[in-house]
């Protein structure tokens, strides 16, 4: 059921809406000033439909238009304003401040509703873009995994034909072997027969069968485990889960999401990481945390493979670090590349703005980024950069849940707490 928010100071307005809203299925919550709608809007992230009247007590519409557009840009929301006959020459300084779309009192309860589907069908297509880019950020990688496994695969294809042939020569070692056994037991072995032994054992080259046969099942049962490491990677990071957030081990998701990457950074890059072992589980959303590493991570190796077409140089470095700070679990992720010069350092989180070439990106992934960090998690990122040194991100995220009220690691201690589980 979709949830709509309505602020108007009229008690008779407020009791309209709501009726005609439920009455058509949606759910309602009702405040009559506009402080109280801007706390509701920026706490509850299942609210994205409002109708506020221009003219509230505290704040009005247009004010908690502005705060949604300045603090909540990359969020989805769709604010219908109500308006005064007299004030439709406003109308225009109205939208430029983050309202959607108007309706002139008195209203028709049609086009409110009309105007409402408008918004749901907005609000739903910015969804299907978000998820798409997602999507697109796992197809880019899909060839690179694929390329991954096959590897392992085709020396563990390799090693097993290989184990196959000198399986059957040395089953022809042992029947001779057999039979030399039985001619002892009849103390009557010929020498021909002690000749014929040792001429097998020239033509199967036991001595080499003896160092590379237990090599090749040492490779086999590695390339398993690979194999077995990326779908593993691969399963927890495309894992839909749930939209709650639930109890998450940052530094097993980090390594995750590395290993899932690895084809973006192998050639360009090597990684480093540094987790904190003591540190707590964390109250997030971890698809979209994965997703906010991902992009992090390609991101520094794209910037380091960009600098190595300038100038001859060793691989890179990507050092991911894990550290508790306080109540606030710190996610630092550093390259060696070329740093971000002055002139686009106040830029990058801007929605479409990219330095990478045509065709290459889209510009939404550091918004996408401060969105899922800042705005859905109450955390923070940030950066430190040096022109020809490197820049090195920096998320932090609390170690509390959404209200505020339970200690994660306190209950983790106790038993409250299974991070494994959800």
């Amino acid at each position: 059921m979709v949830k709509v928010l309505i602020a108007d100071d009229h008690l008779e307005v407020r009791k309209l809406l709501q009726v005609t809203l439920e009455k058509n299925g949606y759910e309602v919550m009702v405040v009559k000033n506009g402080q109280q709608a801007w706390q509701i809007l920026n706490q509850e992230g299942d609210v994205q439909l409002a109708i506020l009247d221009w003219i509230l007590p505290e704040m009005d519409g247009v004010e908690v238009c502005r705060k949604l557009q300045t603090e909540h840009k990359s969020s989805l929301f769709y604010v219908i304003l109500l308006i005064a006959p007299e004030s439709t020459d406003k109308i225009a300084a109205a939208l430029q401040a983050g309202a959607n779309d108007y309706v002139i009192k008195p209203f028709e309860n049609d086009e409110l509703l009309a105007r409402l589907k408008v918004g749901e069908r907005i609000i739903d297509l910015q969804k299907e873009l978000t998820q798409a880019q997602k999507l697109e950020s796992i197809g880019q990688l899909a060839s690179g995994i694929a390329h991954e496994i096959n590897t392992p695969i085709q020396y563990i294809g390799d090693n097993i034909r290989f184990m196959q042939e000198a399986f059957q020569d040395l089953k022809k070692l042992l029947t001779q072997y057999d039979k030399l056994a039985n001619q002892i037991q009849k103390a009557n072995f010929p020498s021909d027969m002690i000749l014929e032994l040792e001429s097998l054992i020239q033509e199967i080259d036991l001595e080499y069968l003896n160092e590379e046969v237990p090599q090749a099942i040492r490779q086999s049962i590695q390339g398993v485990e690979h194999v077995t490491k990326i779908v593993r990677a691969m399963k927890e990071f495309a894992h839909p889960g749930v939209a709650d957030k639930t109890h998450v081990d940052m530094n097993r998701t980090i390594e995750s999401t590395i290993t899932i990457a690895t084809n973006k950074w192998k050639y360009y890059a090597t990684i480093e990481t540094d987790f904190d072992p003591e540190l707590p589980p964390v109250y997030c959303m971890a698809a979209e945390i994965n997703q906010v590493i991902l992009n992090l991570i390609v991101n520094a190796a794209d910037a380091i493979s960009e600098a190595a077409k300038d100038v001859s140089q060793d691989k890179g470095t990507i050092t991911v670090r894990t550290r508790r700070r306080g109540q606030w679990a710190e996610i630092r992720v550093a390259d060696t590349g070329p740093g971000i010069s002055d002139e686009i350092r106040d830029k990058i989180f801007n929605p479409f703005f990219t330095t990478k070439e045509v065709g290459k990106g889209s510009g939404q992934g550091l918004a996408i980024c401060r969105s899922i960090i800042v705005e859905k998690h109450g955390g923070t990122i940030s950066f430190e950069t040096e022109v020809g040194k490197g820049t090195n991100f920096t998320i932090r995220l609390p170690l509390k849940s959404s209200g505020g009220d339970t200690d994660i690691e306190a209950n983790y201690a106790t038993g409250k707490t299974n991070p494994f589980c959800g």
